[in-house]
């Protein structure tokens, strides 16, 4: 529909001399992510968290930061939406898992860089939607890396669903940990994407469908990576991807476009799993690079770099599957 139809369905004022250029913006924004409102106290609710959030864009990417900010398919959310997404527990941790699970790595031949994307290692960016399964995200992509490099060979999709229905330790949608699923993992190997594939959903009537000669994404355990240690952590990137837990709530992240996040605004209060898929240095910044699971319209094309000062807490937390 176009945007002038919109405006008149739903009772919104057509004056194109009233209108500013934040409002040009903003039906720009719903014609592109295909936005739809149901009633005109929705769309004006919409429209002003849009706008206070390109301003914030618009102000951030004024100043001198060493990344820039714009606007993604969550530009109109509510920070209860964003909530949401936000599904990594670290206070389960003290529900029983293992405080210390760290084999230390040879650190003396470390390369420069390293990128597990261009390897051939990584699946396409996928999207948790309104689901707080990012921990489940993250642990499937480094299963999926683990075996193609050191496993099967092939890289295949896995199933999160099968991990947000069927790990119990974990939360499903209200969140869980990399550790526990890998833990679950070790005795019944994860589905393909195909045959459970993912509905970001879940409630106390969904059953776990898990088929167990089915199961092809294996583990033998896994470790942990030395906490807030830079040369550790790129010695485990050598071996391919690493699960990490990162702080996602502030808009530094949220409103990710391009260039490296070094600002300590960003902050460390781990609230989010996804998949560091290796490392780098841009403009003289050293970043490693990350793979999230917002979809394809976040960020770099679904991706993210972060500074290696353990910036949003990314160095705190990491472990990784491993194979025999």
């Amino acid at each position: 529909m176009h945007w002038t139809k919109l405006l008149a369905a739903l009772g919104v004022k057509n004056n194109t001399e009233q209108m500013t250029s934040q409002d040009y913006e903003f039906m720009g924004y719903v014609t592109e992510y295909g936005k739809q409102y149901g009633t005109k106290a929705e769309f004006e609710f919409r429209s002003a968290l849009f706008k206070e959030t390109l301003a914030h864009i618009e102000q951030h990417n004024s100043g001198n930061e060493t990344h820039t900010l714009g606007v993604n398919h969550m530009s109109d959310w509510t920070e209860e939406e964003y909530k949401k997404l936000l599904g990594y527990k670290p206070e389960l941790r003290m529900g029983g898992l293992k405080q210390s699970n760290v084999e230390l790595l040879d650190t003396s031949n470390l390369a420069d860089d390293v990128n597990w994307v261009t390897s051939g290692a990584v699946t396409p960016v996928k999207n948790q939607g309104q689901c707080g399964s990012c921990w489940a995200f993250s642990t499937t992509g480094s299963v999926e890396g683990a075996e193609f490099l050191h496993g099967t060979k092939k890289l295949v999709s896995l199933s999160e669903q099968q991990l947000v229905d069927c790990s119990k330790k974990n939360d499903a949608c209200k969140g869980g940990l990399m550790d526990y699923a890998f833990e679950y993992i070790k005795t019944d190997p994860l589905m393909t994407e195909a045959a459970y594939p993912y509905t970001g959903h879940h409630s106390l009537f969904s059953k776990c469908k898990y088929v167990k000669a089915d199961g092809v994404g294996h583990v033998t355990g896994f470790k942990d990576v030395a906490s807030k240690n830079l040369d550790q952590m790129k010695a485990a990137l050598a071996l391919g991807p690493v699960s990490v837990a990162i702080e996602a709530d502030k808009s530094v992240f949220q409103s990710y476009r391009s260039g490296v996040i070094t600002s300590a605004a960003c902050g460390k209060k781990l609230d989010h799993g996804v998949l560091a898929v290796g490392y780098g240095t841009e403009d003289g910044d050293d970043y490693f690079l990350v793979k999230n699971s917002w979809g394809g319209s976040w960020g770099m094309s679904g991706y993210v770099k972060i500074g290696t000062d353990d910036i949003c807490g990314i160095l705190d937390q990491p472990s990784y599957p491993t194979e025999e």
